[in-house]
Parts: C-alpha cells; structure tokens; sequence
C-alpha cells in the first residue's frame, strides 16, 4: 500500500467528510443490494483514505469491517497491520501481518512489515527471517536495508549488555541498553533488563514506573513482577518483596532470578530480626556477629545494609569499641549522606574520644538535615567542650581525676613538683632544663587553679582563667609557699634521686 503525502486542509476535509461518504455508501446499499467483497473494497477505499489522513483509529476501525466481510483478504490484513503500527501496536501488527502471509505466501509488504514489527520488539531472529524471505522474493529489493543495519547492530548491542551484565557493570548495561531501546522500542525485555539494573543501582524509582508500565501491557510477566520485588526489597520492604518473588515463580516456577532473591530475601530478613532480638537482649557481641554476617549477603542493597551498619555501631558502642563504632558511621553516611542517627551518633563517638572538633563538625552538619531544640543543645555542648580542650588540661598535667579531692590534688602537686624542680636538673642540658623549668612552672599553674576553690569552679566552667588572672604567676613562689605551709620546710631541702 502506498502512502500519498496530502496537505493539512486536505486532512481536515478528509475528516469532516468521513460520516458523509460512510451514510452514502449506507444509502447506496439500501437502494442496489452489494455482495461483501464490493463492501468490503469500500470499506478497505476509506480506510486508505482515513490512514492517508493520519486518522489510524477510523482506519483501524474500517480496516477491520472489511476482514469482517472479507476475512480470506491479505491485502486487508496488510493493510490492517500497518494502522497497528502507526498506533505503535506492534504485536497486533504482527500478528496480521503473519496472517496475511499464510493468507498470500508471496505477500512481499507483509514479510517487510513482519521485519518491521519484530526489529521494534527485540526479536532479531524474526526480524532476520523476514528480512531473509524478502530478499528471496525480490533480490533487487531494498525494502529493508534500513532493518538488515538495525539487527546487525541490535545483535552486537546485546552481546556487549551480556557481557557487562556478567561482570555487574550495571551503568553500562543501563547505558548500551537505552541505544538498544532505540531501535527496539518496544522490546519489554530490554525494558525490565534495565529495570532490573537501575533496582540494582537504587534507583528504584524509575525501575518501579518501567514495571508498572510493563504489568498495564502484560499483567502476568514474571519478569515485571520480579522487577516490583526486587525494588521493595531494596527498599527495605523485605515482607512485599518476598510475596512478590513467589507470585513471580507462581507464573513462572522456572523463574531462576525470583528463586535467588527470595532466598536471599528471606535470609536477610531473618538475621536482621535475630540480630535485633540480641540487640535488646543485651547480647550485644553475639549481634555483632549476626550483622556482620548479614552485610555479606548483599552488598547491593544500600538501604538495608545502612541500617544494619547503624545497628552494628550502636553495639560498638555498647561494648566499648568507639573507634569500630566511627568506621561504621563512615560507613552509612558513604551510603546514605542524609542518615541523621548516624551522623548524630558518629558526633556523640567523636565527643566521647575528645575529637571535639569532628563532634562539632557532625552536629552542624545534623542542624541542616534537622533545626532541632536537642540538637542545637548537642552543637552547644559540642562547641563549649571544644572549647575547654584548646585550654590547658590541669587535671592532666597533676595526674588527677576531675572529681580528685583537695587532698589528692596537694599529694600530686607535692610528687611532681619535686620531680619537675629546676634545681633537680641542674647538671642537664639546656634543652633538657628549659623543658623542665616548663613542666615546672605549668605544675606550679595548675595547683594554683585547682586548689583555689573559686578559680577551680570558673576553671571547671570553661572560662580562660590562664589569661585572666595567670599572667604574672611565679612558680617558684608557689613552690616555697607550699613547702613552708605544709611543713615548715623552705626551698632548703634534699632531693632523692
């Protein structure tokens, strides 16, 4: 059938004049009775001229009162096929594009529209057959050269989405897919393959709307039912998942992809509770195990492995392996930037292992995700204990507890102040005394900070006392004050070496 170009007002008059022409054939009918095969001719004359106007539902519709009268025509199955292909309904294209064929074996334009239809479905065996018996009719013919290119490379771009797919390079696939997709538009499989890899690449979104839109077309794929399982389970909606692979193997039970993930579904759910149970049991190490084996299961499955890495962290922290408990952290924010609990635990980590400049790091960083009362108190006591830590640690260099007593604090001031003293080191090096008169005098600063009790309160408060009131300290002067206090001694006395 040939295509007559025709200009926009002839369309519009084609279309206007549509009910005319039909109730004049009826009136003509009713006063010269016709056989079928003249009403059919008609009928296949409007359709032509409907198809000419673009107008593929009425030509559709004629098309088909003409096989209804004359269901024995090639021609009108041809013609019948080409309407379904301008209405991208290639299957039902071909399917009457192969009817007419067993109608007219010789039918050339039936074996080019079967080539048509099976290039745009994916299928190239089909489309090689057809293109194949073409040439055997007609070798001149160059109906389709266009198709022979197509199948050429639509079989290379299959081998090379293969072989990608093998080796887990799923952009790849996605990517030679997409240029596959051009040429067969309608081929589901490519649809679900990629699909499937854009699930694996967690983005489950665009996989979820290529299954939805598969299922309207087809409500029994395995495939696409598959597809929907494989993106709830990684969305963390392991239970709809499961039911999903099984009704997937309810189809299909060869379904080997729905055997595997349902499996492995099932695996990872049930450690997961397990793990949980331990969790709140107490048996925090027995845990530990669990979800480090659950990690292996998947590594694909980001969200659920976030989780289980936050979980993980929690019973580091529970048994005391902060620094294990960080690295998990690292970990669920390298999956998920947006993972609040991990960040604000990380910070909690970060401030209990005095790296209070990564604690406040964190903290902002939460106060982004989240404009909290807690956690801008959290970024507060972040900020002041980062604070306190760039001052000089007293009850460091003492040796003492934060909670020592008055008496502990005299005992260990007494200790290395004798240690420290300049008149101890005397006959050392230079470097060696300088660094012990510093010793010495930060000694001296820090018996006088802790043992004043309101200096220790605005110390302990985090106010810079040093600078304040610690200017012009002599620690000599503190030292033979201290010895005359306790025991009448003066700066008079016998170290033991």
């Amino acid at each position: 059938m040939d295509v007559i170009e025709i200009s926009d007002s002839e369309r519009e008059e084609n279309s206007s004049d549509m009910d005319v022409e039909l109730n004049e054939v009826n009136e003509i009918e009713q006063i010269v009775p016709k056989d079928a095969a003249t009403i059919a001719e008609e009928k296949k004359k409007l359709g032509n001229d409907q198809y000419k106007a673009q107008n593929y539902q009425n030509a559709l519709k004629l098309y088909s009162d003409a096989i209804s009268l004359c269901p024995n025509s090639a021609a009108y199955y041809g013609n019948r096929a080409a309407c379904y292909m301008m209405l991208l309904n290639y299957n039902s294209a071909l399917t009457d594009a192969r009817h007419a064929i067993r109608l007219d074996p010789n039918f050339e334009k039936a074996y080019v529209r079967v080539a048509k239809c099976c290039l745009a479905l994916g299928d190239i065996i089909g489309t090689e057959q057809a293109v194949k018996t073409v040439v055997e009719l007609e070798p001149q013919s160059t109906a389709l050269s266009g198709e022979q290119q197509a199948v050429q490379k639509l079989r290379q771009l299959e081998s090379t989405i293969q072989s990608n797919y093998d080796t887990q390079a799923y952009r790849n696939v996605v990517f030679y897919l997409d240029s596959a997709l051009k040429l067969a538009p309608a081929c589901l499989r490519y649809r679900l393959l990629k699909a499937e890899c854009l699930a694996y690449l967690g983005r489950c979104d665009e996989a979820l709307d290529i299954a939805v839109g598969v299922m309207k077309l087809d409500s029994t794929s395995a495939d696409a039912i598959y597809v929907r399982g494989l993106c709830l389970y990684y969305t963390d909606n392991l239970e709809k998942g499961i039911l999903h692979f099984e009704r997937a193997l309810q189809l299909d039970p060869d379904h080997q992809k729905s055997k595997r993930m349902r499996s492995k579904c099932k695996q990872l759910k049930d450690m997961k509770e397990n793990g949980n149970i331990l969790f709140k049991s107490g048996r925090y190490r027995e845990a530990h195990v669990v979800y480090t084996d659950a990690l292996k299961i998947d590594e694909h499955n980001k969200d659920i492995n976030s989780k289980i890495l936050y979980n993980r962290a929690l019973v580091n922290t529970r048994i005391g392996a902060l620094r294990e408990a960080v690295l998990d952290c690292n970990r669920v924010l390298e999956l998920n930037a947006q993972y609040l609990k991990a960040l604000l635990l990380r910070a909690r980590c970060h401030n209990d292992l005095e790296k209070f400049e990564e604690a406040v790091a964190d903290y902002e960083t939460a106060l982004q995700l989240e404009k909290t009362p807690e956690i801008k108190r959290l970024l507060r006591d972040a900020k002041f204990a980062l604070k306190k830590s760039k001052r000089k640690d007293y009850y460091k260099i003492l040796g003492v507890a934060r909670n020592a007593t008055e008496d502990e604090i005299k005992k260990a001031y007494r200790k290395k102040a004798l240690v420290h003293h300049p008149d101890r080191h005397s006959g050392s090096s230079a470097e060696e005394r300088k660094d012990e008169e510093l010793k010495f005098k930060e000694i001296g600063e820090a018996y006088a900070i802790l043992s004043d009790a309101r200096k220790k309160n605005r110390y302990d408060s985090g106010h810079d006392i040093e600078e304040q009131e610690q200017a012009d300290f002599d620690p000599n002067q503190m030292f033979r004050s201290f010895f005359q206090f306790s025991g009448g001694r003066n700066a008079s006395f016998n170290f033991e070496y």
